[in-house]
């Protein structure tokens, strides 16, 4: 069979088979963040050899594998026949948003945790979202009861930073972690958005695009009963 996967495809198909987050790869291998990430985001074209070597031995794969997709890897591959019928797991993100106001999310700072694996196909198709840029984040609070309550594990796409449409976002909106509905404000200057809460016991503010940070707009939700 052809091997049609790029480096960024193995390394990160790898990490997601093995359970590991990017920044754990990483720390592990002894090497920056960046360096992991300028990878998967394709933005190096050229990356050391040395550091490569330290990322294959983390992955337990042959180093010419993770370059060429030539070699040995430790246990079963990570591509299968049917890549829409594989499962890959999503990072946890270290804090809980409130629906009320908690601490600043970290962007690299996973933390392992309960493993929440999703259809690749649904992923790709549905999401239109890469796997590495998606985290889990459980929520506290119930300013956004009845559509989200205190528990709730979240799946936020943090590619998706901008309130339009509009929906229900994680954000620094100034006090703290929420999770919030944003609808941009039209015709505001300087441009603003409005933060509304599902339960109306909360009243809804608004804040200036400068006051706030989107971490990232939530596509799913679960909850146990």
């Amino acid at each position: 069979m052809i091997e049609n996967h790029t480096l960024a495809d193995r390394l990160r198909a790898r990490a997601d088979q093995l359970g590991l987050a990017p920044a754990h790869v990483a720390e592990m291998a002894g090497v920056n963040r960046s360096f992991v990430y300028d990878i998967l985001r394709g933005r190096s074209s050229r990356p050391g050899i040395d550091r490569l070597a330290d990322i294959a031995r983390v992955l337990k794969v042959d180093r010419d594998w993770l370059i060429h997709g030539i070699g040995e890897v430790e246990g079963p591959s990570p591509f299968v026949e049917n890549p829409d019928d594989a499962f890959v797991a999503i990072a946890h993100a270290t804090p809980r948003p409130s629906m009320g106001g908690s601490a600043v999310v970290n962007e690299d700072g996973d933390t392992p945790g309960r493993a929440y694996h999703f259809r690749q196909s649904w992923i790709r198709h549905k999401l239109k979202a890469s796997p590495a840029q998606l985290r889990i984040m459980h929520v506290e609070g119930d300013s956004m009861a009845p559509t989200l309550l205190g528990g709730d594990a979240v799946l936020v796409d943090m590619t998706r930073q901008l309130p339009n449409p509009p929906g229900i976002f994680v954000l620094d909106d100034g006090m703290g972690l929420v999770a919030k509905r944003l609808e941009h404000i039209p015709n505001s200057d300087p441009p603003a958005v409005r933060v509304i809460s599902d339960n109306k016991l909360y009243p809804e503010y608004e804040r200036t695009a400068e006051e706030i940070r989107i971490i990232g707009r939530i596509r799913w939700f679960a909850r146990e009963i």
